[in-house]
């Protein structure tokens, strides 16, 4: 926020969205992540922490924190997925928790392959941890095309089909004839997914193993980002089985939500309590979303009104 004189930042009691503070010679600057302020040549200075509200007038900075004491709950997607890979979040780039991910992926994977390939960009640093963890030969067999933008929010499937083929081709001569273990960092609709291992077994993939480096998203998110309904989301109405026959793949495994933990704490969830906001997995929504709760109403009086006219 700002008025005439004071430039002011907030950050919600549970710290779900990321605010963080840079300075610029004598000015402060507040942005959503740290990589904004390298662009514009800005020192960083901190996180804005869980409701906290910063006050910057004349070149000072004031803080209060007039909430009740929360415990921080970061989104757990920006670890995933949101965040810019070089990116700080608690001092650590986003690009390493992703490595993390994908090596905890390994982990849990007992898998023979030849090769070892992202889904590029998002599923890179994964892809890379997997690798490495695995001791599996790591390979670009998609390219991306860089001038087209993320597919999963697009409007309408045929836009989000078309944009899976403007934005990926395969390098066929890598992937002919070989078994591939296909990294992503999560799955959405699944739409863009199958697209994908379509593409892979048409241009001579022997096989095709699917590893998402995140749990299986069955809820949606109500805290600003413009995500699918629950019922466009694939793992909310499907198995495994059923979401590897949706896919097309020879094989569909997610990381554990335990393992997730482990790679960006190094602790299960319930060791002390849930340390993000991941709702997208478990439905635990630390602030109940009203809108819905109002939806569910105004249904449900729309059902009364409709009975009571017959």
């Amino acid at each position: 926020m700002m008025t005439q004189n004071t430039l002011i930042g907030v950050r919600d009691p549970f710290g779900i969205r990321p605010l963080v503070i840079g300075k610029l010679k004598n000015s402060f600057i507040f942005a959503s992540e740290t990589c904004a302020l390298d662009i514009v040549g800005a020192t960083f200075v901190r996180e804005v922490e869980n409701g906290e509200i910063v006050f910057i007038e004349n070149d000072e900075l004031k803080s209060i924190k007039p909430f009740p004491k929360q415990k921080a709950r970061p989104c757990v997607f920006e670890y995933i997925y949101f965040a810019r890979p070089d990116s700080l979040i608690s001092k650590k780039c986003a690009y390493e928790y992703r490595k993390e991910l994908g090596s905890e992926l390994a982990k849990e994977t007992d898998l023979k392959a030849d090769l070892v390939i992202p889904v590029p960009d998002s599923g890179v640093p994964a892809a890379l941890g997997y690798a490495e963890e695995s001791n599996k030969k790591f390979e670009l067999g998609l390219i991306r095309n860089h001038y087209v933008g993320r597919t999963f929010i697009e409007p309408t499937q045929n836009i989000r089909s078309l944009g899976v083929k403007l934005k990926l081709n395969s390098t066929k001569t890598i992937i002919k004839n070989k078994s591939i273990i296909l990294i992503d960092d999560s799955l959405v609709r699944g739409t863009t997914c199958h697209k994908i291992v379509k593409m892979l077994f048409e241009n001579g993939a022997k096989e095709v193993h699917v590893r998402i480096a995140c749990p299986e998203i069955k809820y949606p998110d109500f805290y600003g980002v413009d995500m699918p309904t629950k019922e466009e989301l694939l793992a909310h109405k499907k198995n495994n089985k059923e979401m590897c026959d949706y896919i097309s793949a020879t094989s569909l495994k997610f990381l554990s939500l335990d393992g997730l933990y482990t790679a960006l704490i190094k602790e299960k969830r319930n060791s002390t309590y849930p340390q993000f906001s991941d709702h997208y997995f478990t439905g635990d929504y630390p602030i109940k979303p009203k809108d819905n709760l109002d939806e569910v109403k105004i249904s449900q009086l729309s059902l009364l009104s409709s009975k009571s006219n017959n």
